[in-house]
């Protein structure tokens, strides 16, 4: 049986080994629209976004651009505030945040987590109601507990003895009081890259229930007088798929919270299941929409809290990258195109853009996979199997391992790569003295910037060294 390649062409076995293993590919001028936003459409070869062609984007706000889809975003955000409707809904701020999309959410019903005084400052300057949001982080500073607690944020969680200390100190010293979730680690192997893997305990997040350090976590929170003991906040990783992890997290972190009730009689109203909900990246990806999340999800607590004998706490979940990531694209021009030879007679194209690792780390930080298309103008040429490289100087600038484009892709031409809106502009840099993209709005036909381009007197500003 063939297997699919991320392009969505069928290969023989799943290796690349040569032009005999290509079946007869669909229509190259063809959309794999799962991968895209929903009003991304291709018409006669030319990728459109919210009713706007790309190449007129780029000829209005240059290349590359991250492209932003609104009606989905929305639609996204929604889909997870119906389907969860008995849950606080918390969009995880790191995936992408700006006062645009502080808006939205708010507009949506939806509650927001940030994890530093950054996030926190441009949710503020959004307007977004300072209830709703709750503050994450390892390692939050004196400063920005301060300013969380004199801002009123709905929740802290909380992560080491030492902030819990901290923030005893200032809620004292302040005269006011604070919510607060104790995050723990419930030992679960997430089947997702180490690096965003976050509930096994061999890293640096959370307190371990197996060790007891997250027991003694709650005592001392419910000891301190300016802090108001919410419950337990649970994470097991990033691009997850299925809720089995969730199902063995849930039945670990349950279990302490009937401990704690038996042990100190403290109800805790809250607890928090995380996010880390998968997108699909290529067409090896299939990620469970969010009514199918909810209705697995709320049948494991329940059936754990049977178990248990307890009452159900209020649940909250934290999707960010299953929000937004499939809500944005990045349009890049091709600037080069070199063939070279592989092993056992194949070749390989490698499309050089005006982009790179600069803005999409997550291909050399993760060995993450995307997918790619051809988005200025049809061809009537085979496929050729492509990388999608960047322009900095690194071998491992690499935005597209492996994919099939049409042999004629040539210097001019736009490459569009779906599901950038995670982490993407989050974690781009100025490496090599890059700009940073802008990130376009699409809506009904038209563009509206969401964040600028960055220029070079950008660049310069924090260069005082000469003066």
């Amino acid at each position: 049986m063939p297997t699919a390649h991320p392009s969505g062409w069928a290969h023989a076995d799943g290796a690349l080994r040569g032009p005999h293993w290509l079946r007869e590919p669909a229509d190259p001028n063809a959309l794999v629209e799962h991968l895209w936003s929903s009003t991304t459409a291709k018409t006669d070869g030319v990728l459109s976004v919210g009713g706007v062609p790309l190449p007129d984007l780029v000829a209005e706000h240059g290349s590359p651009a991250y492209v932003l889809d609104e009606a989905d975003f929305r639609a996204r955000a929604r889909a997870f505030r119906d389907a969860f409707a008995d849950y606080d809904v918390f969009y995880a701020g790191k995936a992408f945040l700006c006062t645009t999309v502080v808006r939205w959410l708010a507009e949506e019903g939806l509650s927001l987590d940030v994890c530093s005084g950054g996030e926190l400052t441009v949710a503020e300057r959004g307007g977004f109601p300072m209830e709703r949001i709750g503050f994450h982080g390892n390692n939050k500073t004196l400063g920005e507990l301060e300013r969380a607690v004199e801002l009123g944020v709905g929740r802290v969680i909380v992560d080491s003895f030492h902030e819990v200390e901290r923030l005893a100190a200032i809620t004292t010293e302040l005269g006011r009081t604070v919510g607060v979730m104790v995050r723990v680690t419930a030992g679960v192997e997430a089947h997702t890259h180490e690096y965003i893997a976050t509930a096994h305990e061999d890293q640096k997040f959370g307190f371990s229930i197996a060790s007891g350090d997250a027991l003694e976590a709650v005592r001392r929170v419910h000891a301190a007088p300016g802090l108001r003991l919410l419950g337990l906040h649970s994470h097991i990783g990033s691009q997850i798929f299925d809720t089995s992890g969730f199902e063995v997290a849930a039945r670990r972190v349950l279990a302490l919270h009937a401990q704690v009730s038996e042990e100190l009689g403290v109800e805790m109203p809250e607890m928090d299941l995380g996010g880390g909900f998968g997108i699909a990246y290529t067409t090896q990806d299939d990620p469970a929409d969010p009514a199918r999340l909810a209705a697995e999800m709320s049948t494991i607590v329940a059936h754990e809290c049977r178990a248990l004998g307890i009452a159900g706490p209020r649940l909250s979940i934290e999707p960010g990258r299953a929000i937004v990531g499939p809500s944005m694209c990045t349009v890049y021009e091709v600037g080069t195109v070199k063939e070279v030879a592989l092993d056992g007679g194949l070749r390989r194209s490698y499309v050089s853009v005006d982009g790179g690792m600069s803005d999409n780390i997550r291909t050399a930080l993760y060995d993450a996979d995307y997918s790619a298309t051809l988005a200025s103008r049809p061809s009537e040429v085979g496929p050729l199997l492509a990388r999608v490289v960047g322009k900095h100087c690194e071998a491992g600038d690499i935005v597209v391992k492996d994919e099939f484009l049409p042999g004629d892709v040539r210097p001019g031409d736009l490459v569009a790569v779906p599901g950038t809106g995670a982490y993407c502009r989050s974690m781009a840099s100025n490496y090599n003295h890059a700009l940073r993209p802008p990130v376009i709005g699409v809506r009904d036909g038209k563009t509206f910037t969401v964040l600028r381009r960055e220029t070079e007197a950008d660049l310069l500003a924090t260069d005082v060294g000469a003066y």
